[in-house]
């Protein structure tokens, strides 16, 4: 009889410290988020934005077939696309733009890891400001502290992929081609420079739409860190 009043008890006790539990909860609600959480927490949305990224960026066409990627004759020296075209030499322009877009989707592909190791340097305050900001903050913070290394870093292998896939080549048939037409200005624009800012333009543009589904989807916060972030209080304000 007493083991079985002990039972009763325990049994009693275990019901009464749930409900307490569940009425704590009611009343304080979740647990608030610690600063380290917060961090942690963007920089594991920038990874995941940045990782996604660059998948879509650089499989075949990421550049070529996508209208908002897609990197075109340098607006600089669009008369000369279009002078090459009324010349018959329209399947130059054609070459040359398909392998600018391959070179920025193989860019693409091994530049992403020192994009993604560029997610370190994040404040406190940086922190709390990005998460409560428009849904590109942390995007637009990662592009004002980052870009310069990035392009820095990211100039050698697109000068790389550009001669890899002979789009080098291309520019400077199309450019002499266009420099040999009688009364012309010359032109030489950076084609380096332009493919490399471009490809980035790309891949922020990515990340941009990455982080706003994040904060938009509970289906896109794949961890339960990101789930716990973005699904605060504090994400909502």
């Amino acid at each position: 009889m007493r083991r079985s009043f002990t039972v009763i008890t325990l049994l009693l006790l275990t019901v009464s410290c749930a409900g307490l539990e569940d009425l704590l909860e009611q009343n304080t609600g979740p647990r608030p988020l610690t600063q380290a959480e917060i961090i942690n927490g963007l920089k594991q949305a920038l990874e995941v934005s940045a990782q996604n990224a660059a998948v879509t960026a650089s499989r075949e066409g990421g550049y070529l077939n996508n209208a908002d990627l897609f990197i075109r004759f340098p607006e600089e020296a669009s008369f000369v696309d279009k002078q090459l075209r009324d010349l018959g030499f329209g399947h130059l322009v054609d070459d040359f733009v398909t392998s600018l877009n391959r070179s920025a989707e193989l860019a693409a592909r091994e530049a992403a890891p020192i994009f993604v190791n560029a997610v370190r340097n994040m404040t406190i305050r940086d922190g709390l400001e990005i998460l409560q900001g428009e849904s590109n903050a942390a995007t637009m913070y990662l592009r004002t502290n980052t870009e310069a290394e990035l392009i820095q870093a990211f100039t050698p292998v697109i000068t790389s992929k550009l001669n890899e896939t002979a789009a080098t080549r291309y520019w400077s048939d199309l450019i002499g081609t266009y420099n040999r037409i009688p009364l012309v200005r010359q032109v030489n624009p950076d084609l380096v420079g332009y493919a490399t800012e471009s490809a980035m333009d790309g891949l922020f543009l990515l990340v941009e739409r990455e982080e706003a589904e994040i904060r938009r989807d509970p289906a896109k916060r794949v961890t339960d860190l990101l789930r716990r972030v973005f699904g605060s209080p504090e994400a909502q304000q």
